[in-house]
């Protein structure tokens, strides 16, 4: 069975390194002229060009924009040794950029494109959602009403629970367990045969009283789609759901050649992985898409033509349980399927992310800016996966009140800070290229062994990309091999990236 948890390794993806080690490894707006002037680190020897001397008009600044979300996702690939990635983003309503970097099939020399289909993991379930959402939306699923009355075929011995409950994980089904270790191996006929492997296992609580992430309760969701819909689930998906979207069941051993081959790291090295088959969970973790497709589908949700703008809202408001607190997962709380909280600057964001053999994947939402961003890749690797998605889309996002204006420290040549507990120090270099700050934090010891503990390819040096157009450094897109990172000047001289809730680097450039 392919590892799934929701899009996050527990206490891995924004903390520490723990138990997961390098042989351990489970299976637009005229306003972005304005979002220029947030100044960022950039990849050394990327760019070429000098400082932009004043503010560029709106279809500069979108070129500016696209070049640097481009050259910061090639920094990633190069930094964690993902074979390929691809991300896009949708603003109001279109896809303003779209970008590839790597390789869609290493051994054959092929590179990611803008048709390279990537595989979704749970990033599935919120098209699982909209399909149950448009049902209710339209009349045919009453989704507080007992699944087992939906469903005449399932079998009787749970306590009562809803397709709410299982959209929000707190119906009481079980993830995956070890017998499901081999399930990717098999083919399942139909959405029914699917729920067979689960519906005689015993819940792990009373339906509503707590919360259990479960890709099998997406399994069951998808069966009660089927049932009121009177199709198969796929085909409800492709008719009223995605239409016209580049988005399909897993298409990663199918042959087609515009999927992507799935990966894996072992001793730091990518490498294929066997076949895997996801209908067992086509809305748990089956499905797949470009990037683009990925971000127009979230386009589509804000603008309501998916379902309507009054329906998304109450798949955004959190769910509750019995005795009334707010479901959470972490620090997001859980509506119908989506997660919502707040990025860095407290704007309001909704999200899901996923991870399984041979992908990682996260789609991001600006509800309140009807902007989204979507990131794929090819293989399973330790990440902060939202992070990195929403430093992709910063480029063209307004800039952040508050930055500090700081010049890019090209004459520097040594680091020093804060990382942790650790204090760290070393070699650094910054130039100035095509108008953007660009620069290289070469690793020392304490740096290396966190950075170089996860699985992904070991790293010699962080890179900086930046965003600002006037060549400043006031913030900077810190890519590292788990991800990408928010880093600012601080009035003092120097810079600080949150590396999740209990880490924080911290250097100043002399």
């Amino acid at each position: 069975m392919a590892p799934d948890h929701g899009g996050r390794w527990p206490d891995l993806i924004l903390c520490e390194p723990k138990s997961l080690k390098k042989n351990k490894m489970l299976g637009m707006k005229s306003r972005i002229g304005l979002a220029r002037t947030a100044a960022s680190g950039v990849l050394a020897g990327v760019l070429a060009s000098q400082a932009l001397a004043a503010e560029p008009d709106a279809d500069e600044a979108t070129n500016h924009a696209s070049q640097v979300a481009g050259t910061i996702l090639k920094a990633l690939i190069e930094t964690n040794g993902v074979p390929g990635m691809g991300a896009a983003v949708w603003d109001d309503d279109r896809v303003i950029w779209s970008g590839s970097a790597g390789h869609r099939h290493v051994e054959k020399r092929l590179p990611v494109n803008a048709d390279t289909i990537f595989r979704f993991a749970s990033v599935s379930k919120l098209v699982g959602v909209a399909a149950a959402a448009r049902l209710e939306q339209d009349g045919a699923l009453d989704i507080d009403q007992p699944v087992a009355s939906i469903l005449p075929w399932l079998s009787s011995r749970w306590a009562p629970l809803t397709t709410r409950q299982l959209a929000a994980h707190t119906a009481g089904l079980p993830h995956y367990q070890d017998v499901d270790a081999q399930r990717g191996g098999e083919r399942y006929a139909s959405v029914r045969e699917a729920v067979g492997i689960f519906q005689d296992r015993d819940l792990l609580f009373a339906p509503g009283s707590k919360y259990n992430y479960s890709s099998w309760g997406y399994t069951l969701l998808s069966a009660v789609v089927e049932q009121r819909a009177g199709v198969s689930f796929l085909d409800y998906v492709a008719g009223t759901i995605t239409p016209g979207l580049m988005i399909v069941p897993d298409a990663t051993d199918s042959g087609n050649p515009d999927a992507s081959i799935a990966y894996e790291f072992a001793d730091g090295q990518a490498r294929p992985v066997e076949p895997h088959d996801f209908s067992y969970t086509w809305a748990g973790g089956g499905m797949g898409a470009t990037p683009a497709a990925l971000a127009e589908f979230g386009g589509r949700m804000m603008r309501g033509t998916i379902v309507s703008a009054a329906t998304f809202n109450r798949m955004l408001t959190p769910a509750r349980l019995n005795d009334g607190s707010i479901v959470m997962d972490n620090q997001d709380a859980v509506g119908f399927g989506w997660r919502t909280g707040t990025d860095f600057d407290g704007e309001r964001i909704a999200h899901h992310a996923g991870v399984t053999i041979g992908a990682r994947s996260a789609l991001v939402l600006w509800p309140d800016q009807s902007m989204a961003v979507s990131l794929l890749s090819n293989a399973l690797w330790v990440s902060s996966i939202e992070q990195s998605a929403m430093m992709i889309a910063a480029p063209f996002r307004p800039a952040p009140s508050g930055l500090v204006a700081s010049e890019c420290p090209t004459g520097t040549t040594r680091y020093a800070g804060q990382f942790g507990e650790s204090r760290v120090s070393g070699r650094v270099r910054f130039v100035i290229e095509d108008g953007v700050c660009a620069g290289e934090i070469l690793l020392d010891k304490p740096l290396a062994d966190y950075f170089n503990s996860f699985p992904q390819k070991d790293a010699a040096a962080l890179r900086v990309v930046g965003i600002d157009v006037a060549g400043g450094l006031s913030r900077a897109a810190l890519v590292t091999p788990i991800g990408i990172f928010d880093a600012r000047a601080l009035t003092d001289g120097s810079y600080t990236a949150r590396l999740g809730p209990n880490r924080t680097l911290t250097l100043r450039f002399d």
